[in-house]
């Protein structure tokens, strides 16, 4: 197979809230791996916004934040997009908030 044949990578950030960490890790990850990983993120219990203080810092790191940018829910992210990769991010989770746990496809 050649090089430029081979299909990039989902890669999918699951956090609680999906306002923050994931957001910027999804960014980043388009940027850096442009070509070979496609980043999405998804929250189990979604915000509904991202955070300020994220989207300033994305801003400072001149990352396009007038692009679609949004904080979405497991059910909006893990059925329209099949992931190779799953990577979960909660550091510090309340007792009442749980990620839940998802087989990312081969």
């Amino acid at each position: 197979m050649k090089p430029d044949a081979v299909k990039s990578l989902n890669v999918l950030f699951l956090c609680t809230g999906n306002s923050a960490r994931s957001i910027m890790a999804e960014c980043i990850l388009n940027r850096l791996g442009a070509g070979k990983f496609r980043g999405y993120s998804a929250g189990s219990h979604p915000t509904g916004r991202v955070n300020p203080l994220a989207l300033n810092l994305l801003r400072k790191s001149n990352y396009d934040v007038s692009i679609s940018i949004r904080s979405l829910g497991t059910s909006s992210r893990l059925l329209a997009r099949r992931s190779s990769i799953l990577c979960s991010q909660c550091a510090t989770m309340p007792p009442t908030r749980f990620v839940p746990f998802v087989r990312a496809s081969r």
